[in-house]
């Protein structure tokens, strides 16, 4: 069996499940505090994704510490085709409140000018939080192109 960078039960992986936690939760709390956020159903569903996401790594980065403190071996075909159809459902609900959260704020910034009318809208917070839910996508499809590639190894 080939060692995987970021595949379940390696340092690697720890890390990656570890980045994703973090910055998801960054991303959250910069959500969930700008003004404004609960009246734009696009704004919600990053939150919920954002909070899936949040509970999957932080979950998975637990199980990553204890096989790698007792040395247990998560590399059987079970184990990783559940983590990758779950990287997988994660990362399509983080991709897809990202981009509509982005296109709301699109059409705030750019198109409707909203942004400068009203000020209370805390815009740049927005995007910050958007920029960090990408990140957490991309991190996430790190994680599960890596439990792909160890998934097709088992054929």
């Amino acid at each position: 069996m080939k060692l995987i960078v970021g595949s379940p039960g390696t340092w690697s992986g720890m890390a990656l499940r570890v980045s994703q936690f973090v910055f998801a939760i960054a991303s959250l709390c910069t959500m969930a505090t700008a003004f404004g956020n609960s009246n734009y159903s696009a704004f919600v569903y990053m939150i919920s994704a954002l909070l899936v996401q949040l509970m999957w790594s932080l979950a998975l980065a637990c199980v990553d510490i204890f096989s790698i403190r007792n040395k247990k071996d998560l590399h059987n075909r079970a184990t990783v085709t559940l983590i990758v159809l779950g990287d997988w459902i994660t990362a399509v609900l983080v991709f897809t409140g990202a981009s509509a959260s982005a296109s709301v704020t699109i059409l705030f910034t750019r198109d409707m000018n909203f942004c400068r009318v009203y000020s209370q809208l805390a815009c740049g917070q927005f995007v910050l939080s958007i920029v960090l839910a990408f990140i957490v996508w991309l991190l996430d499809a790190a994680s599960s192109f890596s439990g792909f590639w160890l998934l097709v190894s088992f054929l």
